[in-house]
This record gives C-alpha cells, structure tokens and sequence, in this order.
C-alpha cells in the first residue's frame, strides 16, 4: 500500500494552519492544569540537522502526548541569535568592507542572518509535525514585531531587556567581578570561551622534560652540598615556560634527588620507576629522601627567595623578571609527569589559584592574537612569534642550554573552540567573572540540583561535579554581536580600585526599560527613525543616555571618569536567562518549567547556566525535571559529517520517505543513549510504518456500514473473543500512557507496533476475517466484531496521535466520517484526550484462556507450516486437525471452544485423538502433539471453508449450509433467527 506521506503530510500541515490546530488543543484543555515543555533555542545559522530534528521531535511528542493525559500543554519555539558563529559568517561576507563600517551596522547585517534562519528552520521545524501558535507568529512576523509571543528570540526586546535585569541581579548582589584571570581564548575568534565553548579532540604535542637549577638547596637537604641541583619538570605545553613564575611540589608526597650524571635531579620518589624507565635512567642512586613542605617550608616556614629556580626565559624587567620560587600545592598527582609541576599563574587554572595563594600575579606574555608580546619576553626570537609555533625554537634552545632531558611527540586530548575548531589557549586577560561563592550561588545551585528530577539519574552526579568544581563564570566575549555586559567603571579610581563600577539598581532598571523600547542598540547608539539607531556623537551624549543623572561612580563619588567597558556577554548567559524571559504571569505561563529536554552536552551549556541564574534570582531551580539524549551517529557509529559523506538531513528523509518515518525512528531508539541511523534503518522503519497502516486500513475498511450509535454492541453481548479483544487494548492502553508519562517513547513504539503486527493481524484480525466477510451484515457477532474494530481504531488512533501525527490525524477523519461528520472540518485528534479505561474491571481469566489459546495456535502453525512444506495442504483451510495430549486437562480447555475451534486455528476440522508418525510434537507445551491432515470434503464457494455440506441447497450448490443461511439472512435484510 501506497501511504504517499511525502504528498500527504504537507497537505495536513495546511489544514493545521487552516484550524489553528495547537490553539485549538489549548483551548479543549482550557482550565486544565498547566504542563510547561521549556524549549532550549536552537541557533539560528543554518538549516537543521539530524540532532535538532531529534531533539524537537522528542519535545513534540511530550507535548502533545500531555495534552492528551489532559493537561493544558503549552509550547513556545525559541532561538539563540547572537554570538560568534554569525558574527563569523557575516564576516566573511563582508570581508574587508567591514572595517569601514560602525558597530551597529555590523549588528544590524548579524540580526538579518539570525532572522533569515529562524525562518528556515521554523518551516523545517513545522515539516517535521512540531506544533505551536503558526497563526500568531505569522501575524507576529508580518508586523515585524520586536518582541514575540509565538516564539521567542534572543533579539526581542523583551528578551534583551531580561538580559540586563539578570545582570543586574548578579552586579547590584555584589556576585560580579573584574579581573585578570586564565581563561579559554580562541586566538582565531579573538575572544574569551566558556567551559561550555570548548570542545576536547586529540592532538599531537611535544612533551619535554626540563631541568630548572635550583640554588640554595643544601640549606634543608645537607645531603645535596657541594652538587649542581635541578628540579626536574614535564610539560606538554613548552609555549607556557616563558611564563613560569615557579614550581609546585605536594606537601605530603615524599620526593627522591638522584644522582644523574653527577647532578643531583628532584622529582617525586612515587613516579622514580616510571620516570627512569622513559629517561633511560639504569637504578639511579637516591641521594636524599623528604617530604615536599619539609625542602619547601610552609607558613612563615615557606623558603620562598632563599630557594631561586632558575626560569627558563626571564625579562629583563617587569612582572616576567627575576627567579622562580619552590611552593606547595595540593593539586600535585602522581597520575603523569614528575611531581615537580611547572606552575605558570597566568596560564592555568589551578596555577591561578595556587599562585595567588603564595603572592604570585597571573604573568601573560601572549597578546589575543596567540603570539608573544615583544616586551614581555626577553629572546628576539620569541617575539611577535604565535605561541604553538614557538614550541619547536624553545625545545631547540633548552637542548642547546643542556636543559632538555627528553622531547618526544605526545597525543593527548586538548581543548578547542566550539566554531572555529582551533586549539584553544589558557591566558590570563581582563574579564567580568560571576563568583560562584557570592550569595553562596554554588552551594544553592547544589541544593536545586537534588531537588530535581534527573532522566537520566546519573545527570544529577554528573552535573552536581560541574558544579562543585568549575571556576567563576567569566561572562565577558570580546565580540560585537550580542548583549553588552552594562560593565561601566571609573576611569579615575578603576586601576586602583576595582570594584569602582556600577552597582546601582536605578542604572539597571533604566538600562532593562531602554532595552525594552529599543533593545541593545541602545548601548551603541541613540534612535535615528524608523526603530534604526545612529552612532553616539560623544561620550557625553551616551552617558546622558544610558547613565541616569542620580548614578555616578561608588568609590568617588563623581560621573565625570565613567567610561564604558566594551564586552558582550556570553551566550550561555544569553540563554540561560530564558525561563525567566520566556515563561511567568507577563506571559500567562507558569514559572518554572515542567521539564527541559535535551542533549547531554547541556548538562555544561544550558541546564548548567539556566539554573545558575535561576538560582541568582529566585534561590530555585527553574525546572522540575531534566531529560537528555545522546547524539545521532550514522550505521556504522560514527559521528556525522559533511568530509565523511555521512550526514542524514531530515529534510531529505521528509521529502523521499515522509517525517512519518523520522518520527517513527526517534519513537523507536533509546534516546537516553546516543542513537545510530542509516538508510537500511529508515526502509526497516518504513517496513513498520507500513504494518502497522495496513492495520488501520484494515480495521477502518470493515466498518462500512456500521454507525457507533446505533449499531454498537455492549460489552457483556459480546462474542468472548471479542471482549478478549478490549482486555488487551486496555492492557495496551495503560501501558503506552504510562510509557508516554516516563518519557519512553521507545516503549509507546514498541508497543503500538507488536499489538498492531502480532496481537491484531497475526491472531484477531486473522480469526475474524471469517465473521467479517461471512456474516449477514447486521448479524449480532458481526456487529460485535464491528465494535470492537471501531473502539480499536478510536483508541489507538489517539495512543499513536503524538507520534505518528500525520497517520493518526488521517485515520481520525475517517472515524469523523464513520460518524456521520465531515472531514477536515474542525475536529482533530490532537484536541482530543487519550482512550477512557475499558467500563468494566480486567478479566485476568479471560486474558490468561486467549493467551493459553495463542500459545497453542502457534504450535498448531508450526505444525500447518511443515505440512505446506511437505506439500500435504495448500492452505490452512485444507487442513484437519487431529490434537492430542497427555495433559486431560489441556484437552478439556481446547474442546471448552466447541465448533468455534476450527475456525480459530483456521482450518476447516479440528478433532480430538490418537495422531500417527506426522504429527509435530510441541517443543513449548508438553504433552501435546499436533497431525495435519488432509481435510475430506468440498471447498465453500464463499468461505473456502471445506465441508461435506456443500451443494445440499439446490438453489445455492457451490456453498455450504453456513453460507447459504447467511446469504439468505443477508438478501432478506433481516436479523438472523
């Protein structure tokens, strides 16, 4: 059968359009209680992949599967539009014009980008099936209006005025800060990364081991009098040693100087094996043993100057002249190196921190462009020089100094930008950071964390560890598209004093109502007509703008040094405020959200950022409960891209196959695990979608002539199969809603297709082919079976609607016709509510007589089937049965089915006794043996039953005498007698 979706479904998608379909489900569940899908903005910079057609169709289906439990189920799409990679992309467009053009028509030629492409993936997001209030964003579009309620989009104005109202939530609670700091930055983007813009690759490195000399040692270690002594440090990063400003041993960690080639070499005595092993070192004699504080000293112990190291390239002057110094740090291992750690402030994180525990500034001799500054390194060679290619000229000079033991190539994993797909550097720059500790945010977050409910659970570990040990956020991007950081400082006091900023909520508040009228432009400029912005003429024409005149400078007192600091704010600030931009009272949503869903990268982007603001603002996390899925990979586990030649668009797939069949594979997976497709998956899937469509076909094709209100036949006049028939769909029914509830979309599938496949077209369906196509129309098991196909065809037609959509709005205007309506008028499925419960209890005898029935109709196939193999019957219905069994029991259950047996194994005999040499015994059931005969008689015209009746009417010689009664019934439109 022929399903056509690729023409079909778009047919669908403008009916919807037509009736409003999403408003029109909100309204059906009007004063229900509320359930709120908090969508995580997609950015708006090309047509959707594989991954984002996943992540909306699995909200999709949360969405419409709880308006059908009853809830009102609101959804509002949203987009993240600011930030580098459109920034990237107009710059290539522009390429050398952009020099001469101001910020804000660099800005405005960005938001045209952002804008071009929520209008492509809005369109490729609506192919897919995903509902939401069309008819109010198109209205809403045609306006150009600057804030929507459709959608949302971190260019509305709404949305950026909240931007700034939870930065100052953070400046005026004292939880933002300046300083110098090391940092991810992109020498590539010329900017500053999140921990979330950073991904890990592989990558070769050298690896080097460098002696530092170390003067003054025999002062505590007597041993090592009268010998050369150097400390011996790893690095993979030789670009950093110019920055050294020390070396860090464990203070508890016992440390070994032996003796190589008459020097005396400090390393850590738990990583002496190793070592000497990859240094060629044969039993090196160990001249001393101590601990690290005992060489090191601790308090007002602490050596400091009386133990130089010599550094590797000190200045002449300035913060990179002068010896290194020995400190302690607890971040020293024994997982690789040598225990003695190269500790550069201005170059690490935990060298940050452990320097300014012992006086040390955060040194940086590399500008943002990744090459050393010129008068911040003292070898001319070094200079202007881009850091990684430097590596090569420093291991050659250390070699030439007898400071090298070993160089060899090293693979390890190592940080990149998330856009450019560069090797990132850890520098010390200028930036804001938020405290995690202020207002003890990070101890709040922690608590929101185990208050929530985590799909799956391993997500709350996993994300309470980033909590706990991730540095201060640094929120500043030195780009020109974006949000600025309302950062404004005194020049007069800001050197010396850096909290000399503003702190004020007046200059907040204004701010959010000035974004709110005319959105972040406002920061670059004043308003020039027609909503466009035009430059600031002076400086005293934008701080009479966005500085009210009551705001001036919190240390001096004055407005006259106010200077503005030029830093957008990162983007996952951006998003993570937009529980609070998108849901609350302004919005007649409820705050906070119901769920948030998706991939398991966000647990670090936006799960991790939304609940930090959150927590700044409302001491509360602003989700109930957070659902991740894995990634899409092709057939053979890779991941997918364009130089493999692996990709799967899903607009692709639409168009050849239909969004059916995606739909129908991310119903089918396990999304908590990353997820594999291939075009030998989609035509299995199609496979399934077509049976379970044949299914419907069949059951909607038998209900001609039949009206539910008048014909329908109740529970208790049913035929027993067919109350067997309604058990198990309630069995089905209470198990897919349950699967919906708990987000396994998985099971729904699973479920839905078995039922459809086995318990329907393989057993029911199958036996009553015979009633169906047999019996007068009007007749009383025809009507039962009538009945039952149609509350089939209602309830699972609403258990599959927030999957196969499309499938499931076809089938409910066939049963609008059937009920005597008008297609495609105003009723759909997705304003509906799943099935009721059945009206009467569970039978579990009745369940339990049909399954033990099934289980023997599949050893009586088995036995059919090698009968057909050996040519002893064409069809079942050659076939006489001859049943036997050493279980008394098992044989008063079969004849409990009197004549009806026959007809449920469709054969046309079944007999009870001894069975010959043929017969196949059963490998489930003991005791029971099957024989498949040759059935004598002649073949029913009409059912193809054989019998020994046929020809006994004269009038009607080619049927049988069960046939001719129902022919009769049936041209006398009459009930049966």
């Amino acid at each position: 059968m022929k399903a056509g979706l690729p023409q079909r479904e778009p047919q669908w998608l403008e009916w919807w359009d037509e009736i409003n379909v999403y408003r029109r489900a909100r309204e059906a569940r009007s004063g229900s209680p509320t359930y709120v899908m908090h969508d995580g903005p997609p950015y708006a910079n090309a047509s959707i992949h594989l991954g984002q057609a996943l992540n909306k169709v699995l909200k999709d289906f949360v969405v419409k599967s709880r308006s059908m439990m009853g809830h009102d189920a609101s959804y509002v799409p949203g987009w993240d539009c600011h930030g580098l990679p459109i920034e990237h992309r107009v710059d290539k467009e522009l390429g050398p014009k952009k020099l001469e053009m101001n910020p804000l028509e660099v800005r405005e030629r960005c938001r045209q980008w952002a804008v071009k492409f929520i209008g492509v993936q809005s369109e490729e997001f609506r192919r897919l099936g995903v509902f939401w209030d069309r008819e109010l964003d198109r209205q809403e579009e045609g306006a150009d209006a600057p804030s929507r309620r459709a959608i949302y989009r971190t260019i509305d104005h709404t949305y950026e005025a909240e931007i700034v109202r939870q930065l100052g939530r953070f400046f005026t609670k004292g939880g933002v800060y300046h300083g110098i700091k090391p940092v991810h930055w992109c020498a590539s983007c010329r900017t500053a990364l999140a921990e979330a813009e950073v991904e890990y690759a592989d990558r070769t490195d050298p690896s080097i081991y460098v002696k530092l000399p170390l003067r003054g040692a025999e002062a505590r270690l007597p041993d090592l009098a009268g010998r050369s002594v150097s400390v011996l440090i790893w690095t993979t990063t030789p670009w950093t040693l110019p920055a050294n400003l020390a070396v860090a041993l464990h203070p508890h960690l016992e440390y070994v100087a032996v003796d190589v080639d008459g020097e005396a070499l400090i390393l850590a005595e738990g990583l002496l094996p190793q070592v000497s092993e990859k240094l060629g070192w044969s039993s090196p004699n160990v001249l001393t043993r101590f601990a690290g504080r005992e060489l090191v000293g601790e308090g007002d112990a602490w050596a400091g100057n009386e133990l130089p190291v010599e550094r590797p390239y000190p200045t002449v002057s300035g913060p990179g002249s002068g010896h290194g110094v020995l400190i302690l740090g607890e971040h020293v291992t024994l997982d690789a190196g040598t225990g003695a750690v190269h500790t550069a402030p201005g170059h690490g994180a935990d060298d940050y921190v452990v320097g300014k525990r012992f006086g040390l500034e955060p040194f940086n001799p590399v500008g943002e462009d990744g090459k050393f500054i010129a008068d911040r390194v003292a070898p001319e060679w070094l200079k202007e020089v881009f850091v990684l290619k430097a590596n090569a000229a420093i291991i050659e000079d250390l070699r030439e100094r007898d400071l090298l033991v070993l160089a060899e190539d090293y693979e390890h994993s190592y940080p990149h930008c998330w856009r450019c797909k560069r090797p990132t550097l850890f520098l010390a720059t200028p930036q804001w950071f938020i405290s995690m500790e202020s207002d003890g945010l990070r101890g709040k977050a922690l608590e929101q964390i185990a208050r929530t409910e985590w799909i799956p659970q391993t997500g709350e570990g996993r994300i309470a560890q980033m909590i706990e040990t991730r540095p201060d956020w640094c929120i500043s991007r030195q780009r020109t598209w974006g949000v600025p950081i309302p950062a404004v400082v005194c020049s007069s006091c800001f050197d010396d004093d850096h909290s000399a900023y503003l702190r004020d909520p007046h200059f907040f508040d204004h701010l959010q109502q000035l974004f709110l009228a005319e959105g972040s432009n406002a920061w670059f400029g004043a308003p020039d007509g027609a909503n466009g912005h035009r430059p600031y003429e002076n400086r005293a024409e934008r701080l009479e703008r966005l500085v009210p005149a009551d705001v001036s400078c919190p240390s001096c007192g004055s407005r006259d040094g106010l200077e503005f600091h030029e830093h957008i704010v990162d983007v996952w600030f951006e998003s993570g405020v937009s529980h609070s931009a998108v849901l609350g009272e302004h919005n007649g949503l409820p705050w906070p959200s119901d769920i948030y869903l998706e991939g398991h990268d966000q647990y670090r982007g936006w799960f991790h950022s939304s609940l930090l603001v959150a927590v700044n603002d409302r001491d509360r996390a602003p989700y109930k409960q957070v659902v991740t899925h894995g990634f899409t990979l092709d057939g053979a586990g890779r991941k997918m891209s364009k130089s493999l030649g692996n990709v799967i668009s899903p607009m692709e797939v639409s168009k050849k196959r239909g969004a059916e069949i995606l739909r129908m594979w991310v119903s089918m997976i396990d999304f908590l695990e990353d997820m594999r497709l291939s075009e030998e998956t989609l035509d299995r899937n199609a496979e399934a979608y077509r049976k379970i469509r044949n299914t419907f076909r069949y059951l909607l094709g038998n209900l001609k002539g039949f009206d539910p209100s008048a014909d329908a036949v109740a529970y208790a006049e049913m035929e027993e199969m067919d109350r067997w028939a309604l058990q198990r769909l309630e069995v089905l029914r209470a198990r897919l809603v349950e699967a919906y509830s708990k987000h396994q979309y998985h099971g729904v599938y699973h479920g839905l297709h078995q039922f459809c496949t086995v318990t329907l077209s393989s057993f029911y369906l199958d036996i009553l082919k015979d009633r169906l196509y047999t019996f007068p129309p009007r007749h009383p098991a025809r009507r039962s079976a009538q009945t039952v196909l149609y509350r089939l065809a209602d309830a699972l037609c609403r258990l599959m609607a927030p999957v196969l959509c499309f499938t499931a709005e076809e089938v409910w205007q066939e049963l609008v016709a059937q009920r005597g309506g008008e297609r495609k008028t105003t009723s759909s499925v997705h304003a509906e509510l799943f099935p009721d419960p059945l009206e009467v209890d569970e039978d579990t005898a009745l369940l339990e007589r049909w399954s033990r029935l099934a289980r023997v109709r599949e050893e009586v196939n088995r036995a059919l089937e090698r009968a057909r193999d050996e040519k002893r019957i064409g069809t079942a219905l050659e076939a006489s049965l001859v049943i036997d069994s050493t279980d008394a029991d098992l044989l008063e259950f079969l004849r409990s089915f009197g004549d009806d047996l026959h007809f449920l194994f469709i054969t046309s005999e079944v007999r009870f006794g001894s069975t010959g040499a043929e017969a196949v015994a059963s490998e489930t059931i003991p005791g029971l043996s099957v024989e498949v005969q040759r059935v004598q008689g002649v073949k029913c015209a009409r059912c193809w039953h054989y019998t020994t009746d046929v020809g006994d009417d004269a009038e009607w010689s080619e049927v049988c005498g069960r046939c001719v009664k129902h022919v009769r019934e049936t041209l006398a439109g009459s009930e049966p007698s």
